[in-house]
């Protein structure tokens, strides 16, 4: 079983105050300070979202999905801040379905993010289309009927992913973009697909990082995935093989972001 008593230590012992409001948030709902949400939206730029570098002036919308991951966990997605980066990730959406990094962060751009790169456009498709979605009403209302603001994007993003599955629902692109990809799926209704891929993520779970099967089971739970599903148990199971003696779980990108994965986890958990 994963110690989640040891887990919130770490994050208390070792989290800065954000991160604290964060664990608040997600325990016990408790509403963050308004000092605390300002800290957490600093640096946006005037036409909404982020810059994946401090002295960019050039919003990222992989840097703007990893800050929204942050302030859904404050129960901030409804302020004026996000509201503003989800109307700028809608406006980057292509005519066809996809997104890509903004030409000019090309020389500072991950692999994953690259502009032009087909991985990294059905990765950043996914990503934005999935913040899109969490950020809509609950998926009973997605269909023909569907008249939130970015119904249009998520539907036309969920089907631009479908068509890029193999027939046996193999993606072409990162890890992170299958499970993205079918939390995706999932929340527009398209349930065979994906469940088609849920069987190929469920026989990557042994293998996975921490950080890895965190934000699997995060993603899949935010979308509605029932809580005995078999791949949210599995990854809750892999979780508990990967948790730390310390109460956290392993980064993908360093220490400074053990406190992170953890709370993914945390919220994996819930």
């Amino acid at each position: 079983m994963v110690d989640v008593e040891a887990a919130i230590g770490y994050v208390v012992a070792h989290g800065d105050v954000v991160d604290r409001a964060r664990l608040s948030y997600l325990r016990s709902g408790t509403e963050p300070s308004e000092q605390v949400l300002e800290k957490a939206e600093f640096g946006d730029l005037p036409d909404g979202g982020w810059p994946a570098l401090a002295s960019s002036a050039v919003p990222s919308v992989d840097a703007t999905c990893y800050r929204l991951s942050e302030l859904v966990d404050l129960g901030a997605l409804n302020r004026p801040v996000a509201q503003a980066a989800l109307r700028w990730l809608a406006s980057r959406q292509s005519p066809e379905g996809a997104w890509q990094e903004d030409e000019s962060l090309a020389a500072q751009a991950p692999q994953w993010a690259q502009p032009g790169d087909p991985e990294a456009t059905v990765y950043l498709t996914v990503n934005a289309a999935f913040w899109l979605a969490v950020a809509a009403p609950p998926s009973r209302y997605y269909g023909d009927q569907a008249d939130y603001a970015y119904a249009g994007n998520v539907r036309l993003a969920a089907e631009a992913f479908r068509a890029s599955l193999g027939p046996h629902g193999e993606w072409p692109s990162y890890l992170a973009a299958g499970w993205l990809g079918c939390a995706l799926l999932f929340y527009s209704g398209l349930y065979y697909e994906s469940a088609q891929i849920q069987v190929i993520l469920a026989e990557r779970v042994p293998g996975m990082t921490p950080g890895d099967t965190a934000s699997l089971a995060a993603a899949l739970r935010r979308v509605g995935v029932a809580d005995d599903d078999w791949v949210v148990q599995l990854a809750r199971r892999r979780l508990t093989e990967t948790q730390r003696p310390d109460g956290a779980w392993e980064s993908d990108d360093g220490r400074a972001f053990d406190v992170h994965t953890t709370l993914t986890a945390i919220r994996a958990m819930s």
